[in-house]
């Protein structure tokens, strides 16, 4: 009896955690679609295929849903670009190895690419602290390549890191928000490659001697 009961449960927190993953990924749909603050409870829970009232089981508004939905991106996405940067065995392939798996991520899931590059970025107040958190560990990721990069002799030392990680997130960024602009009308992962060579390599000319 008490392992029917351990099996039950279970399967209730299963279907849970379903659910909540399945709103989760309808809100940001309806978010993407049409726009965080003209979207409404109601639109959420029918492309979620729940009642209205079923959503507030689970979260409490619709910031609530936003901030949730960053907690539960944020673990997947930044697993990923671990897991990539891992199996690099130097600094610059490390670098573009995150560059190019921060893409890939982007384009397989364009809505919260919206979400993240548009809506978040223009009301700063929506998830910020979230957005903080996040850009603190993209940062500290940064911080880490650029350091064995020095260490290995293929990235200057005389760098100010702070500089060093806007240039990076910001050309990122940049080049998303142009891809969403597009409509996706493009690879969005073949900027990966020449984004870092930019990063690496500069604008300038080596001087002629």
């Amino acid at each position: 009896m008490t392992a029917l009961y351990v099996l039950r449960g279970f399967i209730i927190s299963i279907q849970k955690e379903n659910k909540h993953h399945r709103i989760l990924e309808a809100a940001i749909k309806v978010f993407a679609e049409q726009g965080f603050f003209q979207s409404t409870i109601a639109q959420i829970a029918q492309k979620a295929g729940v009642a209205d009232g079923t959503i507030y089981l689970y979260f409490k508004n619709k910031n609530d849903i936003l901030i949730q939905f960053y907690d539960y991106k944020t673990k997947q996405v930044f697993e990923r670009f671990r897991e990539k940067v891992n199996k690099a065995d130097n600094a610059v392939e490390k670098l573009r190895w995150l560059v190019r798996q921060h893409l890939t991520e982007f384009q397989k899931d364009p809505d919260m690419a919206i979400v993240y590059q548009v809506e978040t970025r223009q009301n700063r107040r929506l998830g910020d602290q979230q957005i903080k958190e996040m850009s603190k560990i993209y940062f500290d990721m940064i911080s880490e390549m650029v350091e064995l990069g020095q260490a290995e002799g293929s990235i200057r030392k005389n760098l100010y890191m702070g500089l060093v990680k806007r240039f990076i997130i910001g050309g990122v960024d940049e080049v998303i928000n142009t891809w969403i602009h597009s409509n996706g009308k493009y690879d969005l992962v073949s900027m990966a490659d020449p984004l870092v060579d930019l990063f690496i390599h500069g604008i300038g000319s080596p001087a002629k001697k």
